[in-house]
């Protein structure tokens, strides 16, 4: 992954007719991974994603994830080893998938993407040290911090995110279809442009061609990566260009207040409250101070909504935070019309 300035004009990457025909979107559990953990070790405030980093840096240091693994391969910014992005085998990989993809990740792969790392940042830390040494013996070690960094960080918050990611996906699909891939490429980004079969990217510093970056392109939408998009090439797999998706800025929008009468003749006032009060992922004891009820009650509430699918459970240290599924989200959303 890499973000970096182009001095000498904007890197050009050829395209055939092969290449396009192999152009395809993907949501990317792994980029999200990335990408936010970055945002969050930067420290700095953020306009949009300020919300999300004020409840996730305590829990990230609480579980002591500001000083593990992901806090040595990600830093603020930079290089970020090409092995935690293996490309997506289908429109959207499941975490579990893509972590299987980094356990098996090569071991000279992994120490090539650690010498980059070390020649950027000076150093490798002694974990990174460690991965270096025996790649396969660590990878597990790397991939488990990974679990628990999204059962804290991002698996609370995947249904709102993974909303805004195929929005994006299903907007941009349709503007192949109604105009071509040509206007699709000019309007992902303003540093992306293109022209005469190739795409520029004038924010690229290290040079680009066919024979360095592999067949097709893999369009990622991305909730965190900044306001520049971010590029993967690690041949014989495609080339990954994941960009800002649409809508990222109203993400963390409070949502009107949700009169609900439809939906408690349904589901009941107490589980219509609660579903309603899961804007942001919340614990049993939190909902209950929230809304007066039990915390029995929460609780057994809680868990036939999440027998229902209408709200998952992430394990938070020793509590366990509640979120909105998808389901949970259009049907709160079908009850406020």
């Amino acid at each position: 992954m890499v973000r970096r300035e182009g001095p000498d004009g904007p890197v050009r990457l050829a395209f055939s007719a092969g290449d396009l025909a192999q152009m395809r979107f993907a949501v990317s559990p792994m980029w999200e991974v990335g990408t936010s953990m970055r945002l969050l070790r930067s420290g700095a405030a953020h306009p949009v994603h300020g919300p999300w980093t004020a409840q996730v840096r305590p829990r990230l240091a609480a579980a002591g994830l500001d000083r593990g693994w992901l806090a040595e391969l990600v830093a603020p910014k930079g290089f970020v080893p090409d092995f935690l992005n293996p490309a997506p085998d289908g429109p959207a990989p499941t975490l579990e998938q893509e972590l299987a993809r980094v356990r098996e990740a090569p071991a000279a792969a992994v120490r090539r993407d650690l010498d980059r790392l070390a020649r950027e940042q000076g150093r490798l830390g002694p974990r990174s040290r460690a991965l270096y040494a025996d790649p396969q013996g660590r990878l597990a070690r790397v991939a488990e911090e990974v679990r628990q960094y999204w059962e804290l960080a991002l698996g609370p918050y995947w249904a709102q995110i993974r909303t805004v990611l195929d929005a994006d996906v299903f907007h941009r699909s349709r503007q192949v279809a109604e105009q071509g891939a040509a206007r699709l490429l000019n309007d992902l980004h303003s540093s992306l442009s293109w022209s005469d079969n190739a795409l520029r990217l004038a924010l690229r510093r290290r040079a680009l061609s066919r024979s360095t970056a592999g067949s097709g392109l893999v369009l990622i939408p991305s909730a965190f990566t900044g306001p520049v998009p971010l590029t993967r090439v690690a041949p014989p797999e495609p080339p990954q260009l994941a960009y800002p998706a649409r809508g990222t800025g109203s993400l963390w929008a409070s949502r009107p207040a949700v009169a609900g009468t439809a939906l408690a003749a349904v589901l009941g006032r107490s589980r219509a409250r609660l579903l309603a009060e899961l804007d942001t992922p919340a614990s049993t004891s939190e909902l209950a101070a929230r809304t007066g009820l039990s915390p029995a009650g929460v609780s057994q509430y809680l868990t036939a909504m999440r027998d229902a699918g209408l709200v998952s459970a992430h394990r938070a240290g020793r509590s366990v935070l509640y979120a909105r599924t998808a389901v949970g989200e259009c049907l709160l959303t079908a009850g406020s019309a």
